[in-house]
């Protein structure tokens, strides 16, 4: 897998950053989250005076063998079906980039279906959908390199264009359970609590998915020693590549290359969460370039946050994906930039400092 360099941002001007936002003219922390996302962006991008430049979003299509076995109430044409509507602007995911100014870049990852016809979608198909991880990893050592390495190649293009802060989205039926086996195995949580209703089961199919997925694990664990709380790189590796989808291993390359060039990351709900979670027991020091969205009702998620000592912005009772709950959430990171730029100091305003 390819080698990222990513570090946390440099400390020097957290002591500054501080004073200038509780400088402002307010009680000293009476913006909560507000100071505390300008304090956070301030440092990524190493300035008093933080700016969001062209923010882009990615949406990531990929299949699932997984799908075979009756895990998810959609069926598998759904991915294709919503990847064409995207690519018509009609989906969810247009019209919150159209409200909040996204550049939004439709990708196929791994869609079981030939879209090049669409040529607002960029083909970068590693492959027609993973294989059935019921059985077999589901992609191999070559397809996983080649999903991270698209995904890099992406927020490339993507600050070429100015960017300095990104989303990233998916639409790829029956991705819930690859995430929900990654929750558990790199969270270290029994399966049974991270498992839930996807896009809409009822509980008889949610049992039949957690046998399945317990299946899947048991078979993994028949070819690989459990793996200690802290487990090395090459086991995480091992593990993405068993159970990943090309469209979920994509956005760790593509949350991985942007925390190596210091964009601010806006993770979304469930799936995103699982990917950011996969992308910092890669890189632990990612985990600072992420600001987290969104808690879905997915069963787990606030246990998958906690994992990653997250609080999300909204919780809105929404379960699309495609990046929607990150782009709902961009005005308020929007409102911290302004409160730091914007807003007067006591002592410009002539006003009495009282802490």
């Amino acid at each position: 897998m390819r080698i990222f360099n990513i570090q946390r941002p440099a400390p020097h001007l957290s002591e500054a950053l501080q004073a200038k936002i509780d400088n402002l003219n307010k009680p000293k922390g009476s913006l909560g989250r507000l100071e505390e996302l300008a304090f956070q962006i301030g440092l990524i991008q190493q300035t008093l005076s933080p700016a969001l430049r062209h923010p882009c979003h990615l949406l990531l299509g990929g299949d699932h063998g997984i799908e075979r076995e009756s895990v998810s109430v959609s069926p598998r044409e759904v991915t294709w079906q919503q990847m064409i509507n995207f690519s018509r602007g009609g989906g969810g995911v247009n019209m919150f980039c159209r409200q909040h100014r996204f550049d939004l870049t439709i990708v196929d990852m791994g869609v079981d279906y030939d879209l090049t016809p669409y040529p607002d979608i960029l083909n970068c198909k590693v492959a027609r959908g993973t294989r059935n991880f019921l059985h077999e990893p589901a992609m191999s050592c070559e397809q996983l390199d080649r999903a991270i390495d698209c995904g890099a190649m992406l927020v490339d293009r993507c600050v070429e264009k100015g960017c300095n802060i990104i989303s990233i989205g998916e639409m790829g039926i029956a991705n819930t359970s690859p995430s929900s086996i990654w929750m558990s195995l790199l969270g270290h949580i029994p399966l049974d609590e991270c498992i839930g209703a996807g896009a809409g089961l009822d509980a008889k199919s949610i049992e039949h998915k957690r046998i399945v997925l317990q299946k899947a694990v048991d078979n993994f664990h028949r070819c690989h020693t459990p793996f200690p709380p802290m487990s090395s790189t090459s086991e995480v590796e091992e593990i993405i590549r068993h159970f990943g989808g090309f469209e979920m291993v994509g956005a760790i390359g593509a949350m991985l290359r942007a925390a190596e060039r210091h964009l601010t990351v806006l993770v979304d709900g469930f799936i995103m969460g699982a990917c950011a979670l996969a992308a910092t027991r890669l890189y632990p020091d990612s985990l600072h370039y992420m600001i987290f969205g969104h808690c879905g009702e997915e069963s787990g998620h606030r246990k998958m946050l906690s994992l990653m000592q997250a609080r999300p912005l909204l919780q809105l009772g929404m379960r699309l994906g495609e990046g929607t709950g990150a782009l709902c959430a961009y005005p308020i990171i929007e409102s911290a930039i302004r409160m730091i730029n914007e807003m007067n100091n006591f002592e410009n305003a002539h006003i009495t400092k009282y802490f």
